[in-house]
């Protein structure tokens, strides 16, 4: 009872707040290293950081961020200019995160799983300055270092990892552990102002290589803000778990500005370890943690244990996570709220499930719509006025949301691209709305919450997502068709029961004269096994005579996916990537039918 009134009280202050306070201006002073130097000063002998290397205080994490940011300036880092930065999660990434923002530089977070012309294509779309690297990283910078537009050494910072290899002589060594035992000025962040950008957050999109999001020092204070004090309601005595790429707006926003936000600790890890999470829970004291629905939908897979529920989280945030597995994974794991959220590192707002309901992502954060969208034909529905039509209550459509002066669309580096996210001219002459290229619905919470809420369905178009990664069909496809051998391809996503997304599928066409062989196969694999990060490559691969086209010449894929994988309606070949193998094979009906009865492993 007592529980249910603190709740009670706690959601009459989001409700006291979204109707109360002002929205930040662009020349507020504000950012996330702003945040650590405050904590610093509030909880200097609190722990900040927990990794699998080393704790960190507060004090001590805003000294090392300090002595980087010396060293960045004094090799000419301004206000303004960009670095990339490209390492796994540790105690570093945020050392160098909180360097960079002291500075007003922007860093623009490098996913680690990118090699060769999409990692070069990222570093240099964005005009990086330098590149700080991980010593773990160190293999993917050397092989593309000449492709880039730096100056060795000095432009390449390396910074050291476990130690088990040395800084190359085409690079600069930074050891802030070290540093931070000299004394420094310290570097402050009054001169940062909110409106100015802080990170670049790439993102697939719907076509090419990744586009670089502009994330403002307010969008991130805003996420963090709504994360750590409506979603998860957490304090300075909590601990964030964080498995979660940095490199990501969750991993990064969502997780760790939460905990930076009210002086709360973050353990840090690289990847999910599924067999040790909850003893890595129960080991680190850990409170509450960020998730994405695939990894929820993996602890659900593990067998159930007489520990399950003595665990000690009391809250989580995320988003993905399945209606269908929600109740009972809130009731196996005894998790009192999930902070469900629904938004995109580009996007202009999102939603936030503030009140705890059950299977929704919330309330939205910017004025919302839902319009008429056409699934098959991939477009928008315009009425005879030429304006859409707005879906009743409970009906799918595509998700839009109202470009305005609060709820500004801060779009890509490129401009081109930004433009192409942006319907105009919706309801009435004159409006614009941020595209989101989701299918989402209303629902009914219950009586006495605003309405209405939200509920994801599914992404459209050419983008669809696989591990926890938005995967651009154009990009994968790009890749594949530089294999020799290929003449066409057309990559969308299937469905595989009981696994969240979309797998990723291609359907391949060969050059004249070649048949299907072995050596043909390999050739692909091996170059979609080079240049795609593992999310990206495809899971099947179908062997077609020729690809099935549109009147206007344009790729068909609606046929496609709905035959997918299935054997017994296809006659061609259709190659699968098994969980666990490095090499593919063919798709035959005893693997089929596992797969289709969820037992196949992915």
């Amino acid at each position: 009872m007592l529980t249910r009134l603190l709740d009670i009280f706690g959601d009459l202050r989001v409700i006291c707040e979204k109707l109360l306070v002002p929205m930040p201006k662009a020349n507020d002073i504000g950012s996330l290293s702003l945040l650590a130097e405050k904590n610093a000063e509030a909880y200097p002998s609190n722990v900040a950081l927990v990794s699998d290397e080393e704790t960190e205080t507060w004090a001590g994490l805003n000294q090392r961020a300090n002595c980087v940011a010396q060293i960045l300036r004094s090799q000419g880092v301004q206000k303004g200019n960009t670095v990339a930065l490209l390492m796994e999660n540790r105690s570093e990434f945020v050392v160098q995160v909180l360097a960079l923002n002291k500075l007003g530089a922007i860093s623009a977070l490098i996913n680690t799983n990118l090699t060769k012309q999409s990692l070069v294509h990222c570093i240099n779309v964005v005009e990086s300055k330098k590149i700080i690297f991980g010593e773990e990283l160190l293999d993917s910078v050397d092989e593309i270092k000449a492709n880039l537009s730096l100056e060795s050494p000095n432009d390449f910072i390396f910074v050291p990892d476990k130690k088990t290899m040395d800084c190359p002589n085409w690079a600069f060594l930074s050891e802030s552990k070290k540093q931070k035992e000299d004394t420094v000025e310290p570097v402050n962040s009054s001169g940062v102002t909110i409106g100015s950008t802080a990170f670049y957050i790439f993102t697939s999109g719907t076509t090419g290589l990744p586009k670089a999001a502009n994330v403002s020092h307010r969008r991130f204070l805003l996420a963090a803000g709504m994360s750590a004090k409506y979603l998860l309601r957490i304090k300075e005595k909590d601990r964030m778990y964080n498995c979660l790429p940095l490199y990501h707006g969750t991993g990064l926003m969502i997780g760790l500005g939460a905990a930076v936000t009210v002086g709360a600790s973050s353990v840090l890890k690289r990847k999910l370890s599924v067999s040790q999470f909850w003893g890595d829970i129960r080991k680190t004291n850990s409170t509450c943690f960020v998730y994405i629905g695939e990894f929820i939908r993996y602890l659900m897979a593990t067998e159930p244990t007489s520990m399950d529920k003595d665990n000690g989280i009391k809250s989580v945030v995320g988003n993905g996570l399945r209606p269908d597995i929600w109740a009972e994974f809130k009731e196996r794991f005894n998790i009192d709220r999930v902070g469900e959220f629904y938004g995109a590192s580009e996007g202009n707002g999102g939603f936030a499930n503030v009140f705890n309901k059950d299977c929704t992502v919330g309330l939205p954060t910017a004025p919302s719509k839902i319009i008429s969208y056409d699934v098959e034909e991939d477009q928008i529905i315009r009425g005879d006025d030429g304006f859409c039509e707005e879906m009743p209550e409970g009906s799918a459509g595509l998700l839009v949301i109202e470009v305005t002066e609060k709820s500004q669309f801060e779009g890509y580096t490129n401009a081109e691209a930004t433009e192409k996210k942006i319907i105009r001219d919706v309801f009435k002459k004159g409006d614009s709305y941020f595209n989101s290229g989701d299918l989402m619905k209303t629902v009914n919470v219950g009586f006495g919450y605003f309405q209405p809420h939200f509920q994801f369905i599914d992404r459209i178009g050419d983008t669809f997502r696989w591990k926890g990664e938005n995967v651009s069909t154009n990009e994968v496809g790009e890749i594949i068709n530089r294999t020799p051998e290929i003449e066409f391809t057309n990559v969308y996503g299937v469905e595989i029961p009981g696994t969240e997304g979309k797998a990723g599928m291609a359907a391949v066409v060969l050059k004249k004269g070649l048949v299907e062989s072995d050596i043909v196969l390999s050739k692909l694999f091996a170059n979609a096994n080079e240049n795609l990060p593992i999310y990206a490559r495809p899971v099947f691969v179908r062997i077609l005579k020729d690809l099935p086209t549109t009147s206007t010449h344009k790729m068909q894929k609606n046929k496609l996916k709905q035959e997918a994988f299935n054997i017994y309606e296809i006659s061609e070949t259709v190659i699968v990537k098994k969980p666990g193998q490095h090499e593919y094979s063919r798709l035959d009906s005893d693997f089929y039918s596992m797969i289709m009865e969820g037992k196949a492993g992915f």
